[in-house]
C-alpha cells in the first residue's frame, strides 16, 4: 500500500518506498550517491542491483547505505516471490543507470532478473535514466525502445552530454545523481491532480480535399501527449483526443483514455462532448482554420489543363466556443502556435489572442519549420485572459509540460 497520502498540494504524509535499480554501466558508482540522496530526503530505499551492477559496485556498499538486504536473483527468497512484493509495495521505481539492454528487457517484457521482473509486476511510476555510449544512445533500436517506454507512461531523463568512457564523449552520460533525485522526490510529492478530470486535444485536424488529400499541419501531438502523461501520473483521470498522431507515439496508461479524430469538425464534437463533469479543458491540437467547402468523392485526376478549384471556408473556433459556453464549469487552457511577422511579435500575437479566445490560460509558443514542431525543444509564455505574463519557461516538451501542470494546478488550488 503506497505511503503517498494527498494533503495540501499532495505532499507526503511518511516516508515512501522507493525501488532502486542499478544496471551493468560504468555510471552505476554514481547510484550509489543517488541511494544516499533518496534516503537523506527521509525515503526508504531498496536497492535493486542487476548481476552486472554489481562487477560495478559490491553488493556490501548497496546493502549498509540502504539499511535493507540486496538481491539479485527471483531465486534468492524464492518463497517469498520477492519480485512481486517488492513491485507491489513500491511507491516508485527509480532505474539509474539504464543500459541499453535492460531499456530493451523493459520494452519487451523481458524478466529475466530481479530487476526486470520487479518492473513487470510494479504499479507505481517508473523513472528511467539512460546511460550509454552515444552510438548506442542513437542507434534505431534503443530509440524505439525509448519511445515504447514513453508511451507507457514511463518518465525519461534523457542522458547528458559529456566525457564517458575513455578519451570518448557525447551523449549519453548519466545525470547528475542531484538532477535524478530532484526529479524522483518531485513524482513522489505531485499528486495534486488526484481526481482531477481533465480533456487534452492534441495533433493536427486534417481537411479532407478528396479521399486521397487533406489540408494539415506540422503538429505531432508530442506536447499534447506529455501533458496527458504527466497529469496521469499527478493523479488526474485524462481524456486525450488525439488528432491523427502516429499509433507508436499514443500513451497506454491506466488513467488515460484515447479517443481518435481526424477533421476539426469531430475534434469539436468530441470535446463538447467529453467537456461535461471536466475540471480541466487543453486545447493543444493545432485546428486547420479553414476547410474546404466540399470534398471530392473521388481522387482529383490531373489531365494537364486545369487543377481543382478548391473553395475554403472557416473552421469553428474550438477553443472560444469552449470558453465561452461555461456551462461545463472547467478551466479553460489553450494553446497559441505563432511566428510572429513584421506587424507583431509572437508574444503580441499571443496577447491579443489571450484577450479575444476567453480562455483561463493561453500558452504561446513560437513555432516554425525548425520550431515547436515534433520532438525538439520549445519556449513558452503563459498567458491569463487579459494578456498578462504568468510564467515563462524553455526546454524540453516534457518540461514545458510540467510548468503548464503546475500553473493550472496553482490556479485550481
Amino acid at each position: 500500500m503506497s505511503l503517498i497520502e494527498p494533503g495540501a498540494h499532495g505532499q507526503t504524509a511518511g516516508p515512501s518506498r522507493i525501488v532502486l535499480g542499478v544496471t551493468g554501466g560504468i555510471a552505476a558508482y554514481k547510484s550509489a550517491i543517488l541511494a544516499r540522496l533518496l534516503i537523506k530526503a527521509g525515503h526508504d530505499v531498496q536497492v535493486v542491483p542487476t548481476e552486472s551492477a554489481l562487477n560495478m559496485v559490491g553488493k556490501s556498499t548497496f546493502a549498509a547505505l540502504s539499511g535493507n538486504p540486496v538481491h539479485t536473483s527471483v531465486f534468492d527468497d524464492p518463497e517469498g516471490v520477492e519480485h512481486v512484493q517488492v513491485g507491489d509495495e513500491a511507491d516508485l521505481l527509480v532505474i539509474a543507470p539504464a543500459t541499453a539492454n535492460t531499456i530493451a528487457k523493459l520494452a519487451h517484457g523481458i524478466g529475466d532478473n530481479l530487476l526486470t521482473a520487479t518492473a513487470l509486476v510494479a504499479t507505481c511510476p517508473v523513472l528511467i535514466a539512460p546511460a550509454m555510449h552515444t552510438q548506442m544512445w542513437n542507434h534505431p533500436a534503443t530509440r524505439a525502445n525509448i519511445q515504447t517506454l514513453k508511451n507507457r507512461g514511463v518518465i525519461v531523463i534523457e542522458p547528458a552530454e559529456g566525457r564517458l568512457t575513455g578519451a570518448d564523449s557525447g551523449v549519453g552520460r548519466l545525470p547528475e545523481p542531484e538532477q535524478i533525485a530532484q526529479t524522483a522526490l518531485g513524482l513522489l510529492e505531485k499528486q495534486d491532480l488526484e481526481d482531477k478530470r481533465f480533456v487534452i486535444s492534441a495533433g493536427g485536424t486534417r481537411e479532407p480535399i478528396d479521399p486521397v488529400r487533406f489540408l494539415g499541419n506540422r503538429s505531432t501531438g508530442r506536447f499534447g501527449i506529455n501533458l496527458a502523461l504527466q497529469a496521469a501520473h499527478r493523479g488526474a483521470h485524462v481524456d486525450l483526443v488525439a488528432c491523427n498522431i502516429d499509433g507508436a507515439m499514443l500513451p497506454n496508461h491506466p488513467r488515460i483514455t484515447v479517443h481518435p479524430v481526424g477533421s476539426a469538425s469531430q475534434l469539436q464534437e468530441a470535446m463538447v462532448y467529453l467537456a461535461d463533469g471536466a475540471q480541466v479543458l487543453i486545447m493543444t491540437a493545432a485546428v486547420a482554420d479553414f476547410r474546404p467547402a466540399t470534398s471530392g468523392e473521388s481522387k482529383f485526376k490531373k489531365d494537364g489543363h486545369s487543377t481543382p478549384d478548391i473553395t475554403l471556408v472557416e473552421n469553428p473556433d474550438i477553443l472560444k466556443g469552449l470558453a465561452s459556453d461555461r456551462s461545463h464549469g472547467a478551466f479553460v487552457v489553450g494553446f497559441a502556435a505563432e511566428t510572429g511577422d513584421e506587424n507583431g511579435s509572437v508574444l503580441d500575437y499571443g496577447r491579443k489572442k489571450a484577450k479575444t479566445k476567453g480562455a483561463d490560460l493561453l500558452v504561446v509558443n513560437k513555432v516554425g519549420e525548425t520550431a515547436g514542431f515534433g520532438d525538439v525543444d520549445t519556449a513558452i509564455t503563459i498567458l491569463d485572459g487579459d494578456g498578462e505574463i504568468q510564467t515563462e519557461g524553455a526546454g524540453t516538451k516534457s518540461q514545458m509540460a510540467g510548468i503548464v501542470l503546475d500553473s493550472i494546478s496553482l490556479s485550481l488550488s
